[in-house]
């Protein structure tokens, strides 16, 4: 059979929650606004496949360029790359 060479890919170890705390994401998480500007971190949170980005960006720092939909748009590293993110797979603001 041949390998996957879909978008979670070899993701299985880090996009794995712990025993015990499998449930969803906390509602405060939509309730939260960010400006452009702020900082985040990139924590693809594996309960929701739904707009997550790419797992090469899980654990980076990127800025928030603008609020699209439900989403933001975030700049990530020196080449400037735009990902869509929803704000399930965004923790708080990093100074």
């Amino acid at each position: 059979m041949p390998q996957s060479k879909g978008f979670r890919r070899k993701s299985r170890g880090y996009l794995k929650k712990q025993k015990g705390s499998r449930s969803g994401p906390s509602p405060d998480i939509y309730l939260r606004e960010y400006k452009p500007g702020d900082r985040v971190l990139i924590a693809i949170e594996p309960s929701v496949q739904k707009g997550s980005p790419h797992r090469r960006y899980h654990g980076k720092i990127g800025e928030i360029v603008e609020k699209r939909g439900r989403g933001y748009v975030v700049k990530v590293g020196e080449e400037g790359k735009l990902l869509s993110v929803l704000p399930d797979h965004i923790r708080g603001a990093v100074k």
